[in-house]
This record gives C-alpha cells, structure tokens and sequence, in this order.
C-alpha cells in the first residue's frame, strides 16, 4: 500500500524551523506585529523567504506555530485525582505560559483572527480548541466526580476560565496569575 503523497521541496530542517519561531517572537518583541514581516523573520533567522513561505502562509501562522508550542511544552494536563489540584496547577500554567512575550503574540494572533477569516479558523483549530478541549477534559473530570459548581456545564467553565484569560490579556486589566487561577478554581468547584 503506498504512503502517503510527498510534498515536492526540501523536508523542514528543525534547526530551521527552530530559528524561525525563535525570530518571529524575538522581532514581536522588538518591533510590533504591525512591522513584523515575513522578510524579517527570514533575516533574522538565516534562512530564506522563500523557506518560511513555503512552510507558513504569512507572519500569523509562523506566530500561531510558536504560541502553539510553547502552550504544549509549557502547559501540563495533569490527572493526580485531586480535581482541584489538577485544575488550578493547569490554569496557574496556562497563565504563566503568558510571559509578556507570549501575551504580545496573544493578542496580536486575536486581532488577525477578527480581521482574516482563513486565520480565524486556523487559530481557532490550533491553538483555542486544544486549549479547551484540555481544560475541558479537567472540568469535565471534576464534574464527574460531583465537584463542579451544579449551575454549571463544563463548556461554561471553560467559557468563565478562558474568558477571564483573554479579557486580562486583551484589555490589560489585570495579572494572569497564580491568585486568579486560584479564584477561577474556587469559584468552578464547589
């Protein structure tokens, strides 16, 4: 039975991609979304246009890439048994996982979702579903366990976890951090 098709082109060298994720949060950083360009994460990282085209439809998706792996490396799904634990060790992360870096990356990923419909979806089916499908699989285990708030359903609590994420994140109204992810825990669970 044959494989699967293969791409025409060179296969993405890891050393490569590494630079270019690398490059595209560094210049984030230093010079805004608004002036970040494909030709200067190429620069940046020693390689090519070409080479980060080929592998990304633009600058959003090379940022998507990033944001998405350092949510994955960074973000635990633990499953101790106790359900309170496990869900404030993963909120506590998911909001340190929100460096200042990462927050600018954040928000600018947000804003070309609202204004580029292909992205929107990309970025929804990345980043924001993995991510809910996560902290949904901790509330749902809480809810099992007759522990989450009874007026709830999990998609709400996902909804309240996340909602308070990015309205901090968005409208820059206050920390991400281990107090609000305690707060979000004692007001899901009972």
């Amino acid at each position: 039975m044959p494989g699967p098709p293969v791409r025409p082109g060179r296969r993405r060298s890891e050393e490569s991609r590494q630079a270019i994720l690398g490059a595209a949060i560094d210049l984030l950083d230093e010079v805004g979304y608004a002036r970040l360009t494909v030709e200067g994460i190429a620069a940046r990282a020693g390689t090519g246009k070409q080479t980060v085209y080929r592998w990304w439809p633009g600058k959003a998706d090379v940022l998507l890439e990033a944001v998405t792996a350092h949510a994955r490396q960074h973000i635990p799904l633990p499953d101790t048994g106790d359900h309170a634990h496990d869900l404030r060790t993963f909120l506590a992360a998911t909001f340190a996982a929100a460096t200042p870096r990462t927050a600018d990356a954040l928000r600018a990923l947000m804003a070309e979702a609202q204004i580029d419909p292909a992205f929107g979806e990309r970025f929804r089916e990345t980043l924001l579903r993995p991510r809910r499908e996560a902290l949904g699989t901790l509330v749902e285990r809480a809810r099992t366990a007759g522990l989450l708030a009874p007026h709830l359903t999990t998609a709400t609590a996902v909804d309240l976890a996340f909602g308070a994420l990015w309205y901090r994140l968005l409208g820059n109204s206050g920390p991400l951090d281990a107090e609000l992810a305690e707060l979000l825990t004692r007001t899901l669970l009972r």
